[in-house]
């Protein structure tokens, strides 16, 4: 997994295979960016986009970089994940078919933890 730096705390890391999987898909397609949509269940599947084929609205909450990408997230599930550290690791499936893992055999997936007092901190 990618540390998190002494002095800042990150919401979003990412497991050794995700970046991985991250740095074969920028190597073909360039610049990415993560979005989470909302969903009325817990797993609703996290989508890879090429920059600039994603717009956020007003109902988007940009909420980290992840090796060097924007990493945006559903208000709703925004408000769900808000006191949460976000790990993206990578499964063997088909995914979501317009998202840039699609094809690719695995697709990314977002697992939450909740932060410790002493983390929620570091983001006020």
């Amino acid at each position: 997994m990618k540390p998190m730096t002494e002095n800042l705390f990150t919401r979003v890391v990412a497991t050794d295979s995700a970046l991985a999987l991250l740095a074969l898909l920028r190597e073909k397609h360039g610049p990415l960016l993560f979005y989470q949509p909302g969903g009325p269940n817990d797993c609703s599947t996290l989508m890879c986009y090429a920059l600039g084929e994603f717009s956020a609205g007003s109902d988007e909450v940009y909420l980290d970089n992840l090796d060097g990408m924007p990493f945006y997230v559903e208000h709703e599930k925004f408000e769900l994940w808000k006191r949460s550290q976000l790990t993206i690791d990578v499964v063997n499936d088909t995914g979501a078919t317009d998202s840039l893992d699609h094809g690719t055999g695995k697709h990314f997936l977002t697992r939450s933890r909740l932060l410790s007092d002493e983390e929620n901190k570091l983001l006020e």
